[in-house]
């Protein structure tokens, strides 16, 4: 069975919550196992257990938030060494414009070497029903590639 493996940092709980909008629009695919992780309890073995990560970040002072960049300096030796390639997709929640934050996330992510699977989802501002609907279909949409093999 293939699986997502969502991995979350919020500081002020909009982060969470869109993770949490991404992990019911991947449930509604049957055949794939969803898991949702703080970045913080998240490391290579968990990468390594999976079929495609879902990274769901605040922005922070225009950057990467510390927590996001400090789980992928954490799993980055170790999955080349395990030779992971994963597809990913960015979900980042904005303050500013967001742009920073995907540049520097892309920019590491294409170390490991990981393959986007969808165009980064910048949102941003407060928690609305709009990214309640933004987050489950990319959820749902990176489930249902992964079950048909497209990524």
């Amino acid at each position: 069975m293939k699986s997502l493996l969502i991995v979350y940092h919020s500081q002020s709980g909009t982060s969470a919550q869109l993770a949490n909008a991404a992990w019911r629009g991947a449930q509604r695919e049957a055949d794939i196992e969803v898991a949702v992780m703080r970045a913080w309890d998240a490391g290579t073995v968990d990468l390594d257990r999976a079929s495609g990560v879902l990274l769901v970040m605040a922005e922070n002072s225009g950057a990467l938030c510390g927590t996001m960049k400090d789980f992928l300096d954490r799993t980055f030796y170790p999955a080349i060494a395990r030779g992971l390639v994963l597809p990913y997709a960015l979900l980042i929640s904005a303050g500013n414009d967001g742009r920073g934050a995907q540049q520097q996330a892309e920019r590491i992510l294409s170390g490991y070497p990981f393959p986007a699977a969808a165009t980064p989802i910048i949102l941003r501002g407060k928690f609305c029903p709009a990214h309640e609907r933004a987050s489950c279909e990319l959820g749902q949409a990176f489930a249902a590639g992964l079950s048909m093999g497209i990524f």
